[in-house]
């Protein structure tokens, strides 16, 4: 680590904010020593809010057909080797009640832009699923709809949106995505969303392909002015049915050091360590716990389907990351210092008393 490199990490712990070119010089310069500096203030700004709990969200993958053909995503429409599947109500709400039965407190209904899921089916299940678990939250990740939609699903009952914006750098986003998908309507969504009440996540790949410091320092820059309640970033893993092959070496590394400048950056920000981090290495979400988050999903889908919600290769679909395995995956969490819960896990603004 540089002096020039210490001073913009340490203006980044003091003032949460950089100008572009300085995150981008991090991510250009940063190394093992520069990373657990700033691993070691994202714990510390991770435990003003939340001491040492990390939040367990019930992850229900409803459906894996999708009208989108984005170039990175196993789902995507052109791949003509995915078998397709969608859950009912009934089969849904199942999954709900055995999340429920072990510990979980908020659901997670993620899927593909699948037509089948109007206002009203949608609708339908967010409010049974807040009737028959009302001190639970409902949180869903199923793309871009227009505000109206939105609105009724809030009103449904609904109480977190998740929306990836993928890249904040419109010529970027223009090359993973085809030319009917509109970089200015994704960030409309996440406005309309933020608008409407809903406590919003966004989010981006890291590694993806095109990518570079400065891409990526656009997003940053979009965290610090957006303030999501919860910002979901993941390596990017690629899949055999999509035009990109390969993964650049140390992602993971690098969406640890991106986890802690995010954490850095808006504190109370609740981050998760995902699956992808955890397929790409083996102590994944231990790494990503230690690097400032505070969120784990494990999967509550049926068994059956998990292998084919697959948006990149290689996907974990049995075993420490199920929900089943609650044991293990508490195991895991113990072993970095951090406890899992049972609560709903909202956003806290306001430090603890005791730190």
């Amino acid at each position: 680590m540089t002096d020039a490199t210490r001073r913009i990490a340490e203006t980044l712990i003091r003032e949460h904010a950089l100008p572009k070119q300085d995150y981008a010089r991090l991510i250009r310069e940063r190394d093992d020593e520069l990373a657990k500096l700033l691993a070691e203030h994202a714990r510390r700004a991770r435990e003003r809010y939340y001491g040492s709990d990390v939040f367990t969200r019930g992850l229900i993958e409803i459906s894996n057909f999708c009208k989108n053909d984005c170039l990175y995503c196993g789902i995507r429409r052109s791949n003509r080797d995915c078998v397709r599947y969608r859950l009912t109500e009934e089969e849904i709400a199942a999954c709900a009640r055995e999340g429920y039965a072990l510990g979980f407190r908020t659901f997670v209904l993620q899927g593909g832009e699948d037509g089948y899921y109007t206002d009203e089916r949608l609708c339908s299940i967010v409010a049974r699923l807040k009737r028959e678990h009302p001190d639970c939250a409902v949180t869903l990740s199923m793309g871009e709809r227009e505000r109206d939609s939105y609105q009724r699903l809030f009103d449904a009952g609904a109480d977190r949106y998740l929306l990836r914006h993928e890249t904040a750098d419109r010529a970027h986003y223009g090359r993973l995505h085809p030319p009917e998908m509109s970089f200015d309507h994704r960030m409309a969504c996440l406005k309309n969303l933020r608008e409407i009440g809903y406590q919003v996540g966004c989010g981006f790949m890291v590694g993806s392909p095109f990518q570079t410091p400065e891409t990526l320092a656009e997003d940053l820059r979009f965290i610090e002015t957006f303030r999501p309640d919860m910002c979901g970033i993941g390596p990017f893993v690629p899949h055999h049915g999509t035009p990109f092959k390969d993964m650049p070496a140390g992602t993971a590394e690098l969406t640890c050091f991106l986890l802690s400048v995010i954490r850095l950056i808006h504190p109370p920000v609740l981050l998760p360590a995902t699956t992808a981090l955890g397929t790409i290495h083996p102590r994944g979400r231990e790494l990503g716990l230690l690097a400032g988050a505070n969120v784990v999903m494990p999967n509550l889908s049926p068994v059956a389907v998990r292998k084919q919600y697959e948006l990149y290769d290689n996907k974990l679909c049995t075993g420490e990351e199920s929900a089943q395995c609650r044991d293990c995956l508490d195991a895991r969490v113990r072993s970095v210092g951090c406890r899992l819960v049972t609560a709903r896990g909202d956003i806290r603004f306001q430090e603890k008393q005791s730190l």
